[in-house]
């Protein structure tokens, strides 16, 4: 092949031609489309697209070039990335490297010069399916082969590749000008976080509003963390399908109506799981950076972030728990609560990154649940 070429296949049969930008290898996994303009340098980080190429729908990436600020977590997870145009020359104050060098450097296989566009109807018609990108490779009946091969999204525990190995302490806040990261020094409750496949940005919201986090193994029993005594606990983000994470289920089981509990994404899924309720894989996914949802309580409808491929079938829990959130493109789940259990969960991402902050006031919610349980 040239030393340049790459090919992106499907399962479907379709396949594309393009440039190898990156890491010149072969990478494998379920395709998805994200429809944000910016935020790459999050979305590739972000633990959550562990055993996914990402296809950006905004045709130009990496213009503003990469920084070790703009991350969510210590590498990136995605299998892959597909642009239609990497940025030949990025500029912003604060760029360090380019996405190119960034993608090298970290043995990320990407291609460009695909019609995105064409992918993401593909996509959206078809479904989120098995994909490859080889730059080794041009026999495409052989790679449509490979592609049927890859283990499928379902039925795999992937949390277990990105939870954190050992508990550690969180107390930096949210990105202020002209300081950057400070640390909080003032704090007033405790939480516990579950890493599932934590972002930085929800640690550091929990810690903008003077929580003092500690952050454990996805697989932690549940007796442990309640042996801390802490103030409340944080049911996280993480990758793939929430089924097969029997051991987080049993352990937030056990921790329902015991301390305030929060969840988000992955936690939303498993805490419905947790209260006896069935999740579903939907058709294509939400990823991006520009979801309605509405707040049945208040009628606020709330520009949302979100990453996940699986839902909550809200009428499996709906004699345990109220709907407080729904998805206005496709009436699908976005949160649920359970008071009278000092519990409540949403499907997005109130800490955007990348997105919109509409939902930021969830942190607050979170807050105020944990206080009134002390109080009660």
């Amino acid at each position: 092949m040239d030393e340049k070429k790459a090919l992106l296949v499907l399962e479907n049969g379709a396949y594309f031609v393009g440039e190898s930008i990156g890491y010149e290898a072969d990478a494998e996994g379920e395709i998805v489309f994200n429809t944000s303009m910016a935020g790459y340098q999050e979305i590739l980080t972000d633990p959550s697209y562990k055993g996914q190429i990402v296809t950006m729908t905004y045709p130009l990436i990496g213009n503003y070039g990469c920084n070790v600020e703009d991350v969510e977590s210590w590498r990136p997870w995605v299998e892959g990335l597909v642009v239609k145009e990497l940025a030949a020359f990025p500029s912003n104050w604060r760029k360090e490297e380019g996405l190119d060098e960034y993608l090298k450097k970290h043995k990320v296989v990407a291609i460009q010069g695909i019609d995105t566009r064409r992918l993401t109807k593909m996509i959206r018609t078809g479904g989120a399916q098995r994909a490859l990108i080889s730059t080794s490779e041009d026999d495409v009946q052989n790679l449509v082969l490979r592609a049927r091969s890859i283990p499928p999204i379902v039925g795999r525990d992937l949390v277990r590749d990105v939870t954190t190995d050992k508990a550690y302490r969180w107390r930096e806040k949210t990105y202020g000008w002209p300081h950057g990261y400070l640390e909080q020094k003032r704090l007033r409750h405790f939480v516990v976080a579950y890493d599932f496949g934590i972002k930085r940005n929800i640690l550091r919201n929990l810690a903008s509003n003077q929580v003092d986090v500690l952050v454990v193994p996805a697989s932690t029993p549940w007796e442990e963390t309640f042996r801390m005594k802490p103030d409340g606990i944080l049911l996280s983000n993480g990758p793939g399908d929430p089924a097969p994470l029997s051991y987080a289920i049993g352990n937030i089981k056990n921790l329902v109506g015991k301390v305030p509990l929060f969840g988000i994404c992955l936690g939303h899924q498993l805490l419905a799981l947790a209260l006896g309720g069935k999740t579903y894989k939907l058709r294509f996914g939400h990823h991006g950076g520009n979801h309605p949802v509405k707040n049945l309580e208040s009628g606020a409808i709330e520009i949302t972030c979100q990453n996940h491929g699986f839902a909550v079938d809200i009428d499996s829990i709906e004699e345990v728990a109220k709907l407080t959130h729904l998805n206005l493109n496709d009436r699908t789940a976005e949160g649920f609560c359970l008071r009278e259990k000092h519990l409540f969960s949403v499907q997005y991402h109130p800490e955007s990154s990348p997105g919109p902050m509409d939902s930021s006031y969830l942190f607050r919610d979170f807050i105020r649940m944990m206080e009134n349980f002390k109080g009660g």
